[in-house]
């Protein structure tokens, strides 16, 4: 290689993985008792912390409402399946038909399959600029307010779509395991408990009326502790990924917390923060704008982390004479093609989540200053942009870490260290 920071590698060693999202897939070198212990001594309390802040801030279930509002999502709903479909003429049913929309009405009859009417059938119309259509023999979700009228108490809300989202599902797990094999099978495993952290405590915590950050933090953490060990198993390698992740994660918190202070943020810019906030008034929206934030980038952070880990562990092996610092240089090479990618992955994901409303500003012919400086697009700059810091930060300090812990590493009492390069060539001559 040329250069005067490229690595000197042994051709009789194992070379480095190649860059991408290879994590470590062969046994881990073991380390010695002593940085095991260091390591323990960082790690161990504070799990033992987040333990404990999940025994007293654990909710024990979702608050129950004394009774439903049948606003939004807090409603009653039932199964039904529409019977029939016919076209109608609009004004014959009383339906108003916007300006330069052509067509006919639809009438579809819905019948009840469950519930106290279980056999009722109703009339839902479906004007000629819906989204939603609907088939005979379709099964839907319909609302059921009793308090109203007979000839009211029941609407289309939804169509059924478990079975191919439980399709698909299945496809996406036999997809990992088929590739993956054991590593896929434990990153599945891995999924149901970050889901089951996030169902059983972080929602229903939030809703009790706990702090969203804090619940954040410490759902957050005890996802990551769990997912990373057991996927990448207990090592020094992956503890190394777990303090770079939780270092990243800090800087994200403080700059969150202050640029959304700054800004002015209230966090409650759609109808459904609206609606948690009016029907749990006790829930800090501007909390629960930090805790996404801190949600939403631990999943990119951990793959972050856990791959410039692995890459500086591969180079050591691969130059067991490499000081820190050749370490760092290499592996922060491969890091910086990891920011580009990972960064515009991040800011796009954002931007075709928020599509919508970009083409809503759009059609309204602002300016790129009014846009920007809007609560909704601000709200989205400011996620997207402390993420990204947090990610572009987490490389150089896990690199960092990683490089300073593989080189300090000292061989077992009564063991000898890997041969250098050096001491390869003396014993050739």
């Amino acid at each position: 290689m040329t250069g005067r920071d490229e690595p000197t590698l042994d051709p009789h060693a194992r070379p480095p993985l190649p860059h991408g999202h290879a994590h470590h897939g062969g046994p881990v070198a073991p380390v010695s008792g002593h940085l095991r212990r260091v390591i323990a001594a960082v790690l161990i309390p504070f799990a033992s912390a987040m333990v404990a802040g999940l025994v007293l801030l654990w909710p024990g279930g979702a608050p129950e409402q004394q009774e439903r509002t049948g606003v939004g999502f807090d409603q009653q709903h039932e199964q039904a399946r529409v019977t029939a479909v016919d076209e109608v003429a609009c004004e014959d049913v009383g339906v108003q038909v916007p300006r330069g929309v052509g067509g006919v009405c639809e009438q579809a009859t819905v019948e009840v399959t469950s519930g106290p009417h279980a056999g009722r059938t109703f009339q839902e119309m479906v004007p000629p600029d819906a989204t939603q259509r609907y088939d005979a023999g379709q099964e839907v979700v319909v609302a059921y307010a009793p308090d109203a009228p007979e000839e009211l108490q029941y609407h289309v809300t939804d169509v059924k779509r478990d079975t191919p989202i439980l399709l698909l599902a299945v496809v996406f797990a036999l997809a990992v395991v088929a590739v993956g094999r054991l590593r896929g099978l434990l990153a599945l495993v891995g999924l149901v408990v970050s889901f089951t952290v996030l169902t059983l405590f972080i929602l229903p915590a939030i809703l009790h009326g706990s702090n969203p950050l804090v619940v954040a933090v410490v759902g957050g953490s005890v996802i990551m502790l769990v997912t990373l060990y057991l996927c990448h198993g207990v090592n020094a390698r992956t503890s190394v990924a777990v303090v770079g992740t939780l270092v990243s994660l800090l800087l994200i918190g403080v700059l969150g917390s202050l640029f959304i202070g700054w800004a002015s943020l209230t966090g409650n810019t759609d109808d459904q923060t609206g609606l948690v906030h009016s029907l749990y008034p006790a829930i800090e929206v501007r909390g629960l704008l930090l805790a996404g934030i801190l949600i939403g980038s631990l999943g990119v952070l951990d793959d972050v982390t856990v791959t410039q880990t692995s890459a500086v562990w591969e180079l050591k092996q691969a130059d067991p004479g490499a000081s820190w610092l050749k370490l760092y240089r290499a592996g922060m090479r491969i890091g910086r093609d990891h920011i580009a990618s990972v960064v515009n992955t991040l800011v796009l994901a954002y931007a075709g989540a928020a599509l919508p409303l970009l083409l809503l500003f759009t059609i309204a012919n602002s300016s790129v200053g009014t846009v920007a400086f809007s609560e909704l697009v601000s709200e989205e700059i400011v996620r997207t942009l402390v993420g990204s810091i947090g990610l572009v930060a987490s490389v150089p300090v896990t690199t960092l870490l990683a490089a300073l812990v593989v080189n300090a590493d000292r061989p077992p009492r009564g063991g000898t260290a890997a041969p250098t390069t050096r001491h390869r060539r003396r014993r050739k001559k």
